[in-house]
């Protein structure tokens, strides 16, 4: 065994003698040897049975350090204390109650399941995932995929009864109207649409020149929709008499998952959990 050498004083005597320590590497090794309870164990059982293992005496444990300090407690502290804390670090140990609690063997716990919160960040994650891939899709699309895409995302939450009742009408519609959706049969009631697939963002000067185009059809409500974002000024323009929706192109490639446009579902995943009722017994 390899071993380091430190001086120790007597403390009766004071007689100054030579106490040989086992290295940090030895200490490690055995630290991952000892018998683990089920409870754990604390660094001073450790040392305690440390102490046994590499033979020290009762008067090499009572024996003091040059600070002053028992050499059972220098072992404690200095050598015993710190390898835990070093496998810790590691991995190799674990505190399940929290610092200053017993430790356990890592290995000897087994993996908990997932809890809820983390099964729906996963699920987040997966949703992030699938809106960028959306994007990249559209982008690398014609414009007049785009147009088509916006009715037939639209039409899946709910506007007009059918896809009869909405039209892309892109470069041939007027004074930029992309689209035009039907919420009645007689066409009273009509939604216009503007879709721009654009990589800069989409400031005020395009919202106001879709308001003038709500204005020339006699209409007073639209979806202005794309595939990147709106500038504080387009957020905030004051389109009096009508009412604008804006959808940006993250909330855009969410809608898209919600209504099933352009995604398909690859796998489904129940979530179960323990039905007390049924373990009710009639008593009678």
């Amino acid at each position: 065994m390899k071993r380091q050498r430190r001086m120790a004083i007597d403390p009766t005597t004071g007689q100054k003698y030579t106490i040989e320590l086992p290295d940090s590497e030895m200490v490690k090794q055995e630290i991952l040897k000892l018998d683990y309870p089920s409870n754990g164990i604390t660094i001073k059982e450790a040392t305690e049975k440390l102490a046994e293992k590499f033979g020290l005496s009762d008067e090499q444990k009572a024996a003091k350090t040059k600070r002053g300090e028992r050499y059972l407690g220098f072992f404690h502290y200095e050598v015993v204390g710190t390898e835990f804390e070093k496998l810790l670090k590691e991995g190799e140990l674990q505190q399940p109650g929290g610092r200053g609690k017993p430790y356990v063997l890592s290995r000897e716990i087994p993996p908990p399941p997932p809890p809820d919160g983390d099964i729906e960040e996963i699920y987040q994650q997966i949703r992030e995932k699938v809106a960028e891939d959306l994007l990249q899709q559209i982008k690398a699309n014609s414009p007049a995929f785009f147009e088509n895409l916006v009715i037939d995302l639209l039409v899946e939450m709910g506007y007009g009864g059918s896809r009869e009742d909405a039209e892309a009408v892109g470069r041939s519609g007027d004074g930029g109207i992309d689209g035009i959706i039907n919420q009645d049969r007689l066409g009273l009631d009509v939604v216009y649409v503007q879709a721009k697939r654009w990589k800069n963002n989409v400031g005020a000067p395009e919202i106001a020149s879709f308001a003038g185009a709500l204005a020339g059809q006699s209409a007073n409500k639209g979806i202005f929709i794309t595939t990147s974002d709106f500038t504080k000024a387009a957020k905030d323009y004051d389109a009096a008499g009508f009412k604008i929706i804006l959808i940006d192109g993250k909330r855009l490639a969410q809608l898209m998952i919600d209504h099933n446009v352009g995604v398909s579902t690859v796998k489904t995943y129940e979530v179960k959990r323990v039905d007390s009722d049924y373990f009710i017994e009639d008593v009678g």
